[in-house]
Protein backbone atom coordinates (compact mmCIF):
# COMPACT_ATOMS: atom_id res chain seq x y z
CA UNK A 1 0.00 0.00 0.00
CA UNK A 2 0.77 3.66 -0.69
CA UNK A 3 3.17 4.96 2.43
CA UNK A 4 1.18 7.43 5.08
CA UNK A 5 2.44 10.32 5.29
CA UNK A 6 1.62 12.93 8.23
CA UNK A 7 -0.14 10.33 10.59
CA UNK A 8 2.83 9.38 13.02
CA UNK A 9 1.19 10.24 16.08
CA UNK A 10 -1.90 8.17 15.25
CA UNK A 11 0.21 5.33 14.30
CA UNK A 12 2.28 5.43 17.57
CA UNK A 13 -1.29 5.38 19.32
CA UNK A 14 -2.22 2.40 17.98
CA UNK A 15 1.31 1.00 17.95
CA UNK A 16 1.02 1.27 21.61
CA UNK A 17 -2.50 -0.07 22.02
CA UNK A 18 -1.55 -3.13 20.11
CA UNK A 19 0.97 -3.77 22.44
CA UNK A 20 -1.25 -3.62 25.34
CA UNK A 21 -1.72 -6.81 27.55
CA UNK A 22 -5.58 -6.60 27.67
CA UNK A 23 -8.76 -6.05 25.38
CA UNK A 24 -8.97 -3.00 23.56
CA UNK A 25 -11.99 -1.38 21.95
CA UNK A 26 -10.90 2.06 19.62
CA UNK A 27 -12.80 4.35 18.55
CA UNK A 28 -11.03 5.62 15.16
CA UNK A 29 -13.42 9.06 13.58
CA UNK A 30 -12.73 11.97 11.27
CA UNK A 31 -14.34 13.47 8.27
CA UNK A 32 -14.99 11.71 4.60
CA UNK A 33 -12.03 11.14 2.95
CA UNK A 34 -9.56 12.25 5.78
CA UNK A 35 -7.42 8.56 6.00
CA UNK A 36 -9.43 6.74 8.57
CA UNK A 37 -9.79 3.24 6.98
CA UNK A 38 -6.30 3.41 5.13
CA UNK A 39 -4.74 4.12 8.17
CA UNK A 40 -5.87 0.95 9.79
CA UNK A 41 -5.60 -1.01 6.68
CA UNK A 42 -1.73 -0.09 6.44
CA UNK A 43 -0.79 -0.20 10.15
CA UNK A 44 -2.51 -3.95 9.75
CA UNK A 45 -1.25 -4.81 6.19
CA UNK A 46 -5.24 -6.01 5.72
CA UNK A 47 -4.56 -8.72 8.27
CA UNK A 48 -7.46 -8.96 10.35
CA UNK A 49 -9.46 -11.68 11.96
CA UNK A 50 -12.92 -10.24 10.69
CA UNK A 51 -13.48 -6.97 8.68
CA UNK A 52 -16.46 -6.09 7.48
CA UNK A 53 -17.84 -1.79 6.12
CA UNK A 54 -20.99 -0.38 6.07
CA UNK A 55 -22.96 0.47 3.16
CA UNK A 56 -23.76 4.42 2.62
CA UNK A 57 -27.04 4.69 2.86
CA UNK A 58 -27.70 0.90 2.92
CA UNK A 59 -31.22 -0.78 4.34
CA UNK A 60 -31.29 -3.07 6.56
CA UNK A 61 -31.16 -5.83 4.45
CA UNK A 62 -28.24 -4.93 2.41
CA UNK A 63 -26.29 -3.66 5.92
CA UNK A 64 -27.21 -7.54 7.00
CA UNK A 65 -26.12 -9.20 4.16
CA UNK A 66 -22.72 -7.22 3.93
CA UNK A 67 -22.04 -8.50 7.77
CA UNK A 68 -23.03 -12.18 6.85
CA UNK A 69 -21.15 -11.86 3.97
CA UNK A 70 -17.83 -11.29 5.98
CA UNK A 71 -18.49 -13.67 8.54
CA UNK A 72 -18.39 -15.93 5.82
CA UNK A 73 -15.51 -14.83 4.16
CA UNK A 74 -13.69 -15.39 7.78
CA UNK A 75 -14.95 -19.14 8.21
CA UNK A 76 -18.43 -19.07 9.91
CA UNK A 77 -19.96 -21.88 8.83
CA UNK A 78 -23.41 -21.54 11.34
CA UNK A 79 -27.11 -21.10 10.43
CA UNK A 80 -27.35 -17.23 8.87
CA UNK A 81 -27.98 -14.45 11.37
CA UNK A 82 -31.68 -13.39 11.38
CA UNK A 83 -31.02 -10.06 13.79
CA UNK A 84 -27.92 -8.23 14.67
CA UNK A 85 -27.47 -10.41 18.37
CA UNK A 86 -27.42 -13.61 15.86
CA UNK A 87 -24.75 -11.47 13.66
CA UNK A 88 -22.52 -10.89 16.80
CA UNK A 89 -23.04 -14.01 18.40
CA UNK A 90 -21.94 -16.05 15.02
CA UNK A 91 -18.83 -13.27 15.34
CA UNK A 92 -18.04 -14.26 18.57
CA UNK A 93 -17.90 -17.99 17.69
CA UNK A 94 -15.50 -17.20 14.99
CA UNK A 95 -13.30 -14.84 16.90
CA UNK A 96 -13.31 -17.71 19.67
CA UNK A 97 -10.74 -19.71 17.45
CA UNK A 98 -8.06 -16.78 17.80
CA UNK A 99 -7.27 -16.97 21.73
CA UNK A 100 -3.92 -18.50 21.28
CA UNK A 101 -3.12 -15.82 18.88
CA UNK A 102 -1.49 -12.75 20.42
CA UNK A 103 -4.30 -10.20 19.00
CA UNK A 104 -7.10 -11.03 17.55
CA UNK A 105 -7.88 -7.81 15.60
CA UNK A 106 -11.85 -7.13 14.91
CA UNK A 107 -12.42 -3.90 12.15
CA UNK A 108 -16.04 -2.85 11.38
CA UNK A 109 -15.40 0.21 9.33
CA UNK A 110 -18.79 2.57 8.42
CA UNK A 111 -19.91 1.40 11.34
CA UNK A 112 -22.39 3.72 12.09
CA UNK A 113 -24.61 2.51 8.43
CA UNK A 114 -24.93 -0.27 10.17
CA UNK A 115 -26.81 1.26 12.65
CA UNK A 116 -30.31 1.29 10.38
CA UNK A 117 -33.91 2.57 12.08
CA UNK A 118 -34.66 0.49 15.16
CA UNK A 119 -32.15 -2.38 13.72
CA UNK A 120 -31.06 -2.81 17.27
CA UNK A 121 -27.36 -2.55 16.15
CA UNK A 122 -25.73 -0.79 19.04
CA UNK A 123 -27.84 -2.41 21.27
CA UNK A 124 -25.97 -5.98 19.79
CA UNK A 125 -22.93 -4.54 19.38
CA UNK A 126 -22.73 -3.34 23.43
CA UNK A 127 -23.72 -6.88 24.09
CA UNK A 128 -21.05 -7.96 22.30
CA UNK A 129 -18.38 -6.16 23.92
CA UNK A 130 -19.30 -6.91 27.47
CA UNK A 131 -20.26 -10.32 27.21
CA UNK A 132 -17.53 -11.73 25.00
CA UNK A 133 -14.80 -9.83 23.30
CA UNK A 134 -14.26 -7.46 26.79
CA UNK A 135 -13.08 -11.38 28.17
CA UNK A 136 -10.42 -11.95 25.57
CA UNK A 137 -7.47 -10.45 26.35
CA UNK A 138 -6.19 -10.55 22.86
CA UNK A 139 -9.27 -8.84 21.92
CA UNK A 140 -8.44 -5.33 19.72
CA UNK A 141 -11.91 -4.03 18.20
CA UNK A 142 -11.24 -1.10 15.76
CA UNK A 143 -14.92 0.36 14.92
CA UNK A 144 -14.52 3.68 12.26
CA UNK A 145 -16.74 5.73 10.68
CA UNK A 146 -17.43 9.06 8.78
CA UNK A 147 -20.34 9.39 10.68
CA UNK A 148 -18.61 11.71 13.65
CA UNK A 149 -22.12 12.56 15.19
CA UNK A 150 -23.23 9.01 15.27
CA UNK A 151 -20.09 8.12 16.73
CA UNK A 152 -20.49 10.94 19.59
CA UNK A 153 -23.54 10.38 20.55
CA UNK A 154 -24.00 6.04 20.50
CA UNK A 155 -20.27 5.67 21.21
CA UNK A 156 -18.43 8.56 22.98
CA UNK A 157 -21.81 9.43 25.14
CA UNK A 158 -23.56 6.61 25.18
CA UNK A 159 -25.79 5.28 28.21
CA UNK A 160 -26.45 2.09 27.45
CA UNK A 161 -24.14 -0.80 27.07
CA UNK A 162 -21.32 0.79 25.19
CA UNK A 163 -21.01 3.51 28.31
CA UNK A 164 -17.52 4.13 28.80
CA UNK A 165 -16.70 0.33 27.02
CA UNK A 166 -14.17 2.24 24.11
CA UNK A 167 -10.57 2.01 25.87
CA UNK A 168 -9.87 4.44 23.56
CA UNK A 169 -10.76 7.39 20.72
CA UNK A 170 -8.42 9.07 18.01
CA UNK A 171 -10.26 11.60 16.24
CA UNK A 172 -8.07 11.94 12.49
CA UNK A 173 -7.92 15.65 11.38
CA UNK A 174 -7.30 16.93 8.18
CA UNK A 175 -3.71 17.60 7.67
CA UNK A 176 -2.30 21.20 8.39
CA UNK A 177 0.08 22.99 5.84
CA UNK A 178 3.20 21.46 6.94
CA UNK A 179 1.88 17.80 6.60
CA UNK A 180 -0.02 18.89 3.28
CA UNK A 181 3.72 19.84 1.83
CA UNK A 182 5.47 16.43 2.84
CA UNK A 183 2.51 15.09 1.35
CA UNK A 184 3.83 17.31 -1.80
CA UNK A 185 7.08 16.12 -1.68
CA UNK A 186 6.50 12.50 -1.15
CA UNK A 187 4.79 13.20 -5.01
CA UNK A 188 8.04 14.55 -5.59
CA UNK A 189 6.19 17.46 -6.86
CA UNK A 190 7.52 20.76 -7.67
CA UNK A 191 5.14 23.41 -6.15
CA UNK A 192 5.99 26.43 -4.96
CA UNK A 193 4.29 26.76 -1.02
CA UNK A 194 2.31 29.42 -3.11
CA UNK A 195 0.63 26.49 -5.07
CA UNK A 196 0.43 24.60 -2.19
CA UNK A 197 -1.27 27.31 -0.13
CA UNK A 198 -3.84 28.01 -3.04
CA UNK A 199 -4.37 23.64 -3.63
CA UNK A 200 -5.21 23.92 0.72
CA UNK A 201 -7.55 27.06 0.19
CA UNK A 202 -9.66 24.86 -2.25
CA UNK A 203 -9.24 21.27 -1.08
CA UNK A 204 -7.86 21.74 3.01
CA UNK A 205 -5.81 19.26 4.15
CA UNK A 206 -7.93 16.49 2.85
CA UNK A 207 -5.39 13.63 1.81
CA UNK A 208 -8.14 11.60 -0.55
CA UNK A 209 -8.60 15.05 -2.63
CA UNK A 210 -4.96 15.84 -2.40
CA UNK A 211 -4.44 12.44 -4.01
CA UNK A 212 -6.56 13.44 -6.89
CA UNK A 213 -4.21 16.04 -8.05
CA UNK A 214 -1.99 15.66 -11.25
CA UNK A 215 1.17 16.95 -9.75
CA UNK A 216 2.40 17.49 -13.44
CA UNK A 217 -0.29 19.98 -14.38
CA UNK A 218 -0.57 23.25 -13.13
CA UNK A 219 -3.20 23.79 -10.32
CA UNK A 220 -5.58 25.95 -12.08
CA UNK A 221 -5.64 23.01 -14.39
CA UNK A 222 -6.21 20.46 -11.62
CA UNK A 223 -9.03 22.81 -10.63
CA UNK A 224 -10.91 22.79 -13.67
CA UNK A 225 -10.38 19.34 -13.93
CA UNK A 226 -11.82 18.25 -10.62
CA UNK A 227 -14.52 20.99 -10.41
CA UNK A 228 -15.61 21.92 -13.26
CA UNK A 229 -14.71 19.70 -16.33
CA UNK A 230 -18.08 17.37 -17.92
CA UNK A 231 -17.57 14.56 -15.09
CA UNK A 232 -15.21 16.68 -12.20
CA UNK A 233 -15.04 13.95 -9.67
CA UNK A 234 -15.72 16.84 -6.90
CA UNK A 235 -18.33 18.04 -8.38
CA UNK A 236 -21.00 15.60 -6.56
CA UNK A 237 -18.50 15.26 -3.43
CA UNK A 238 -20.52 17.75 -1.70
CA UNK A 239 -23.70 15.57 -1.35
CA UNK A 240 -22.24 12.49 -0.22
CA UNK A 241 -20.11 14.25 2.04
CA UNK A 242 -22.91 15.48 4.44
CA UNK A 243 -24.93 12.28 3.72
CA UNK A 244 -21.79 10.18 5.09
CA UNK A 245 -21.55 12.50 8.09
CA UNK A 246 -24.93 12.83 9.37
CA UNK A 247 -28.09 10.66 9.14
CA UNK A 248 -30.64 13.49 8.16
CA UNK A 249 -28.15 16.16 7.07
CA UNK A 250 -30.50 18.19 5.61
CA UNK A 251 -31.06 21.08 8.67
CA UNK A 252 -26.93 21.12 9.22
CA UNK A 253 -26.59 21.58 5.46
CA UNK A 254 -28.36 24.68 5.95
CA UNK A 255 -26.56 26.47 8.93
CA UNK A 256 -23.68 25.44 6.50
CA UNK A 257 -24.59 27.48 3.51
CA UNK A 258 -25.67 30.37 5.95
CA UNK A 259 -22.44 30.26 7.93
CA UNK A 260 -20.96 30.07 3.90
CA UNK A 261 -22.51 33.49 3.40
CA UNK A 262 -20.56 35.10 6.46
CA UNK A 263 -17.42 35.53 6.64
CA UNK A 264 -16.59 36.33 10.23
CA UNK A 265 -19.14 33.89 10.98
CA UNK A 266 -22.29 34.02 13.25
CA UNK A 267 -23.13 33.79 16.92
CA UNK A 268 -25.72 31.07 18.28
CA UNK A 269 -28.83 33.55 17.98
CA UNK A 270 -27.77 34.70 15.09
CA UNK A 271 -27.47 31.14 13.42
CA UNK A 272 -31.01 30.58 14.69
CA UNK A 273 -32.34 33.44 13.44
CA UNK A 274 -30.95 32.72 9.90
CA UNK A 275 -32.00 28.82 9.91
CA UNK A 276 -34.99 29.20 11.46
CA UNK A 277 -34.09 26.76 13.82
CA UNK A 278 -35.01 27.07 17.45
CA UNK A 279 -32.69 25.79 20.22
CA UNK A 280 -34.63 23.30 21.81
CA UNK A 281 -34.46 21.41 18.36
CA UNK A 282 -31.47 20.24 19.30
CA UNK A 283 -29.25 23.55 17.67
CA UNK A 284 -26.81 23.08 19.99
CA UNK A 285 -25.88 19.21 19.50
CA UNK A 286 -25.93 20.31 16.00
CA UNK A 287 -23.41 23.11 15.92
CA UNK A 288 -21.48 20.68 18.30
CA UNK A 289 -21.97 17.98 15.49
CA UNK A 290 -20.27 20.13 12.88
CA UNK A 291 -16.84 21.17 15.41
CA UNK A 292 -16.45 17.46 16.15
CA UNK A 293 -16.30 16.55 12.00
CA UNK A 294 -14.20 19.80 11.88
CA UNK A 295 -16.21 21.58 9.17
CA UNK A 296 -16.79 24.16 11.34
CA UNK A 297 -14.87 25.77 14.70
CA UNK A 298 -15.90 27.73 17.17
CA UNK A 299 -14.00 30.58 18.89
CA UNK A 300 -14.73 33.48 21.47
CA UNK A 301 -15.61 37.27 21.03
CA UNK A 302 -13.78 38.76 23.19
CA UNK A 303 -12.92 37.49 26.47
CA UNK A 304 -16.85 36.27 26.94
CA UNK A 305 -17.61 33.64 28.66
CA UNK A 306 -21.33 32.98 26.30
CA UNK A 307 -19.80 35.15 23.10
CA UNK A 308 -18.91 32.29 20.98
CA UNK A 309 -18.66 32.77 17.18
CA UNK A 310 -19.27 30.08 14.50
CA UNK A 311 -16.90 30.40 11.42
CA UNK A 312 -17.41 27.58 8.43
CA UNK A 313 -13.81 25.95 8.15
CA UNK A 314 -14.16 23.34 5.67
CA UNK A 315 -12.15 24.50 2.20
CA UNK A 316 -13.85 21.98 0.22
CA UNK A 317 -17.34 23.32 1.28
CA UNK A 318 -16.59 27.16 1.32
CA UNK A 319 -15.42 26.57 -2.53
CA UNK A 320 -18.03 24.33 -3.70
CA UNK A 321 -20.85 27.02 -2.60
CA UNK A 322 -19.32 29.74 -3.76
CA UNK A 323 -18.35 28.53 -7.06
CA UNK A 324 -19.86 25.06 -8.12
CA UNK A 325 -23.44 25.34 -6.43
CA UNK A 326 -24.19 26.73 -9.61
CA UNK A 327 -21.24 25.90 -11.40
CA UNK A 328 -20.37 27.84 -14.69
CA UNK A 329 -20.69 25.72 -18.16
CA UNK A 330 -17.25 26.91 -19.40
CA UNK A 331 -14.94 23.96 -18.70
CA UNK A 332 -11.67 26.05 -18.42
CA UNK A 333 -13.33 28.29 -15.83
CA UNK A 334 -10.69 28.63 -13.16
CA UNK A 335 -8.06 28.96 -15.96
CA UNK A 336 -9.97 31.71 -17.53
CA UNK A 337 -10.55 33.75 -14.77
CA UNK A 338 -6.88 33.77 -13.33
CA UNK A 339 -6.22 37.04 -11.24
CA UNK A 340 -9.72 38.51 -11.69
CA UNK A 341 -11.02 40.44 -9.11
CA UNK A 342 -13.37 37.35 -8.08
CA UNK A 343 -10.67 35.21 -7.97
CA UNK A 344 -8.39 37.12 -5.86
CA UNK A 345 -10.57 38.56 -3.32
CA UNK A 346 -11.92 34.83 -2.83
CA UNK A 347 -8.22 33.65 -1.85
CA UNK A 348 -7.95 36.91 0.01
CA UNK A 349 -10.94 35.60 2.54
CA UNK A 350 -9.61 32.12 2.05
CA UNK A 351 -5.84 32.58 3.24
CA UNK A 352 -7.33 34.34 6.33
CA UNK A 353 -9.14 31.03 7.32
CA UNK A 354 -6.12 29.61 6.42
CA UNK A 355 -4.37 31.55 9.08
CA UNK A 356 -7.34 30.84 11.62
CA UNK A 357 -6.57 26.95 11.28
CA UNK A 358 -3.14 27.54 11.79
CA UNK A 359 -3.01 29.74 15.06
CA UNK A 360 -0.48 27.23 17.05
CA UNK A 361 2.17 27.80 14.09
CA UNK A 362 1.38 31.83 14.23
CA UNK A 363 1.71 31.72 18.63
CA UNK A 364 4.99 29.36 17.58
CA UNK A 365 6.41 32.03 14.91
CA UNK A 366 5.47 34.81 17.28
CA UNK A 367 7.24 32.93 20.47
CA UNK A 368 4.23 33.00 22.74
CA UNK A 369 3.86 29.04 22.60
CA UNK A 370 6.06 29.26 25.74
CA UNK A 371 3.51 31.32 27.74
CA UNK A 372 0.10 31.37 28.54
CA UNK A 373 -2.24 33.37 25.77
CA UNK A 374 -6.07 33.26 24.71
CA UNK A 375 -7.33 34.15 21.13
CA UNK A 376 -10.23 35.64 20.39
CA UNK A 377 -11.82 38.06 18.07
CA UNK A 378 -13.40 41.54 18.36
CA UNK A 379 -16.51 43.28 17.15
CA UNK A 380 -17.23 46.74 17.90
CA UNK A 381 -20.61 47.58 19.79
CA UNK A 382 -20.78 50.85 17.57
CA UNK A 383 -22.37 48.68 14.52
CA UNK A 384 -22.04 51.72 12.61
CA UNK A 385 -18.21 51.54 12.48
CA UNK A 386 -18.36 48.03 11.01
CA UNK A 387 -15.13 47.40 12.63
CA UNK A 388 -14.10 43.59 13.33
CA UNK A 389 -10.72 42.18 14.38
CA UNK A 390 -10.91 38.68 13.69
CA UNK A 391 -7.48 37.66 15.56
CA UNK A 392 -6.24 38.64 18.94
CA UNK A 393 -3.80 37.30 20.82
CA UNK A 394 -4.01 38.23 24.44
CA UNK A 395 -0.93 37.50 26.30
CA UNK A 396 0.08 36.93 29.97
CA UNK A 397 3.59 39.38 29.55
CA UNK A 398 0.91 42.69 29.48
CA UNK A 399 0.84 42.39 25.70
CA UNK A 400 -2.11 42.34 22.82
CA UNK A 401 -1.11 40.97 19.81
CA UNK A 402 -3.73 42.60 16.43
CA UNK A 403 -3.08 40.15 13.82
CA UNK A 404 -4.04 41.67 10.14
CA UNK A 405 -3.74 39.18 7.47
CA UNK A 406 -3.42 40.03 3.73
CA UNK A 407 -3.16 37.85 0.89
CA UNK A 408 -0.95 38.95 -2.29
CA UNK A 409 0.67 36.98 -4.90
CA UNK A 410 3.85 39.30 -5.03
CA UNK A 411 5.41 41.05 -1.85
CA UNK A 412 2.43 43.02 -0.32
CA UNK A 413 2.38 47.11 -0.43
CA UNK A 414 0.59 48.55 2.32
CA UNK A 415 -1.47 51.62 0.92
CA UNK A 416 -2.29 54.99 3.17
CA UNK A 417 -6.10 53.82 3.03
CA UNK A 418 -5.43 50.60 4.69
CA UNK A 419 -3.15 52.05 7.21
CA UNK A 420 -5.36 54.24 8.25
CA UNK A 421 -8.01 51.34 8.44
CA UNK A 422 -5.71 49.60 10.71
CA UNK A 423 -5.36 52.71 12.89
CA UNK A 424 -9.12 52.52 13.71
CA UNK A 425 -9.62 48.96 14.12
CA UNK A 426 -6.59 49.47 16.89
CA UNK A 427 -7.91 52.42 18.04
CA UNK A 428 -11.33 51.22 18.47
CA UNK A 429 -10.47 48.12 20.29
CA UNK A 430 -8.29 50.02 23.00
CA UNK A 431 -11.09 52.41 23.58
CA UNK A 432 -13.57 50.18 23.82
CA UNK A 433 -11.85 47.27 25.67
CA UNK A 434 -10.07 49.76 28.17
CA UNK A 435 -7.08 47.55 27.76
CA UNK A 436 -4.56 48.16 29.65
CA UNK A 437 -1.96 46.11 28.26
CA UNK A 438 0.77 47.20 25.46
CA UNK A 439 -1.51 47.07 21.79
CA UNK A 440 1.15 46.01 18.86
CA UNK A 441 -0.31 45.40 15.23
CA UNK A 442 1.30 41.97 13.49
CA UNK A 443 1.25 41.35 9.56
CA UNK A 444 1.02 37.91 8.34
CA UNK A 445 1.02 37.87 4.50
CA UNK A 446 2.16 35.57 1.55
CA UNK A 447 5.62 36.85 0.66
CA UNK A 448 6.36 39.29 2.61
CA UNK A 449 6.00 43.24 2.93
CA UNK A 450 7.84 46.32 1.55
CA UNK A 451 8.89 48.35 3.72
CA UNK A 452 7.34 51.50 3.99
CA UNK A 453 6.03 54.57 5.84
CA UNK A 454 2.50 53.18 5.51
CA UNK A 455 3.78 49.50 6.59
CA UNK A 456 5.28 51.10 9.95
CA UNK A 457 1.78 50.85 11.66
CA UNK A 458 2.57 46.79 12.28
CA UNK A 459 5.03 45.89 14.42
CA UNK A 460 5.70 42.18 13.42
CA UNK A 461 5.84 40.42 10.15
CA UNK A 462 5.19 37.08 9.39
CA UNK A 463 4.83 35.08 6.22
CA UNK A 464 3.43 31.96 4.35
CA UNK A 465 6.86 30.15 5.31
CA UNK A 466 5.44 30.91 8.83
CA UNK A 467 2.56 28.63 8.50
CA UNK A 468 4.67 25.97 7.03
CA UNK A 469 6.24 25.29 10.67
Amino acid sequence: MEKIIGRELELDLLSKYYATDRPEFIALYGRRRVGKTFIVRSFFKDKFDFFATGILEGTYEEEMKSFTDSLTEYGYTGPTPGNWLDAFSALAKLIAKSKRKKRCVIFIDEVSCFDTPNSGFVRALGHFWNKYASRQDNAFLIICGSATSWMTKNVLNNKGGLHNRRTHEIHLHPFNLEKTERYFNSKKAKWSRLSILQAYMVLGGVPYYLSLLDMDESLPSNIDNLFFSEDAPLRSEYRRLYRSVFKSPERYIYIIKALAANKTGLTRTEISEAVGIESGDGLTEMLKDLVACDFIRSYRNGLKKNGEIYQLMDFYTLFYLQFCANPSTDRSFWKNTLNSPMQNTWYGLSYERVCMAHIQEILQALHLDTIHTEYYSFRSKEKSLKVQIDMIIDRSDDFVDIIEIKYSRTKYEMSKEEREKIERRVSRFVNETKTKKGVQTVLITTLGCEQSRNADVCQRFLTLDDLFA
